[in-house]
């Protein structure tokens, strides 16, 4: 459902560590709220916790949680870490999105 690259995973494992979770036990959270400049954002953060609802995902050796209501606007999507000068920091690759804004942090179907 979610894919995680290489770069993405190796940084979620340094964040992860850096702010107290266990990679391998622990979850990214990933999901989709109202707002941003193209109607929807993304949401990124860690937990411990799956809620009965949610749904779970691994690639990459990543556990990912999903919300009900964000499934299916993420099916497909890529995680990915863009660092350097310019780096933009966590990137989804949504192929579901039909536009996006120019920050990359929002999108619309």
């Amino acid at each position: 459902m979610i894919k995680v690259s290489e770069g993405a995973k190796k940084k979620i494992a340094a964040l992860m560590t850096e702010e107290g979770y266990d990679s391998v036990q622990d979850f990214v959270r990933v999901g989709v709220k109202s707002g941003g400049c193209s109607g929807l954002s993304y949401e990124l953060k860690f937990d411990k916790a799956k809620a009965e609802d949610d749904k779970l995902f691994e690639d990459n050796n990543v556990k990912i949680v999903v919300d009900k209501r964000s499934v299916l606007y993420l099916a497909g999507t890529i995680l990915e870490y863009s660092g350097g000068l310019n780096g933009k920091g966590f990137v989804f690759n949504n192929p579901n999105a039909q536009r996006t804004c120019g920050c990359g942090e929002s999108f619309s179907l």
